[in-house]
């Protein structure tokens, strides 16, 4: 092809295609149309010119007029408050009240396998040998166990553990399309906190453990079991995905963790707060016991009004229709 005589030919097109482009207010159904009918005629030329003479210059300003042509057509998207006031307000929270028996169930069920684990090493302490040697286990239940929190500088430790917890419940959304890992990750965690909690009270300081644990364990567990919820849901919908194709419930379920899962971050953040200022801090035991209490009442209360509304308006915690993609039509 020769490169000169094409360019000649079609380069009143993309003259005026410019200029559809740089005009500035909005144009009227005429020049849209046009707009539309020259970008299109526009992608043929660049294809062309790809496949038959790839000049870098040439290929480079269509690229770069047809990505701004498409920008004037559909427009551009800039997040701004509003947004981040619906992801608050409606986004996250119809998620969680949409998934609200999978985590609710899935704390349900971790908080009594935790307490059977604990009663159990509870009632059967020749199984302390092998979990640690005598020095250990007093090391732990002693020192190791509170200075914990307080080992660190504040604002550090706080970082830390939002950090870690975070990548627990990344861990339980990401993989939870394929179920199994999402019930090692719960085991491992429960398993520790029931051992770790016979241990204690078999060396009579129960008191302490749970003086240490419920201030921001009550938050931060309850996120964890968010995102496990949420994640087996993930799984149950390839494999039972009722009147939709699997896909398609799929696509649906892991669009609607991906807010849960950025939602769980500012839930994080304030455990991580709550576990470095509050739990380390001189404050009477039941004061902050009591802070822990206030901020897991916060999050249900959060969960059951605003979610119980934004589910009631048809919202599910996915994103805007326009970011959904389309769908490959059923036949019915």
């Amino acid at each position: 092809m020769d490169l000169d005589a094409y360019v000649a030919a079609h380069s009143h097109e993309w003259t005026r295609l410019e200029v559809l482009v740089t005009r500035r207010g909005t144009l009227d159904g005429a020049e849209a149309d046009e707009l539309l009918d020259l970008y299109q005629r526009v992608a043929t030329h660049l294809s062309e010119i790809r496949s038959t003479s790839p000049e870098p210059t040439a290929v480079a300003y269509l690229s770069s007029l047809l990505a701004r042509a498409r920008s004037r057509a559909v427009g551009t998207r800039s997040t701004s408050w509003q947004d981040v006031r619906r992801f608050l307000v409606e986004t996250f929270p119809a998620a969680l009240y949409r998934n609200r028996r999978w985590w609710g169930i899935t704390a349900a069920v971790n908080v009594v396998v935790a307490a059977v684990i604990g009663w159990w090493f509870y009632v059967n302490p020749q199984f302390e040998s092998a979990l640690a040697s005598p020095a250990e286990i007093e090391q732990l239940v002693s020192h190791d166990f509170a200075d914990y929190y307080s080992e660190y500088a504040a604002s550090s430790f706080a970082f830390r553990v939002w950090t870690n917890n975070a990548w627990v419940c990344a861990l339980c959304i990401s993989l939870g399309v394929l179920g199994v890992p999402v019930v090692l990750v719960l085991w491992q965690n429960i398993l520790n906190l029931g051992v770790i909690g016979a241990l204690m009270a078999r060396y009579d300081r129960a008191g302490l453990f749970f003086g240490l644990i419920l201030p921001h364990g009550l938050l931060e567990l309850t996120a964890v079991f968010v995102a496990a919820g949420v994640g087996l849901r993930i799984f149950w919908s390839w494999i039972e995905p009722g009147p939709r194709s699997r896909m398609t419930a799929l696509a649906e379920e892991a669009r609607a963790a991906m807010a849960v899962a950025l939602g769980l971050v500012l839930v994080l953040f304030v455990s991580g707060v709550i576990e470095a200022f509050v739990t380390p801090s001189p404050l009477p035991t039941w004061a902050r016991i009591g802070v822990g209490v206030l901020a897991e009442v916060a999050f249900l209360t959060y969960v059951f009004t605003l979610g119980r509304q934004a589910a009631r308006r048809g919202l599910r915690g996915d994103v805007a229709a326009i970011d959904q993609g389309d769908s490959a039509p059923v036949v019915g």
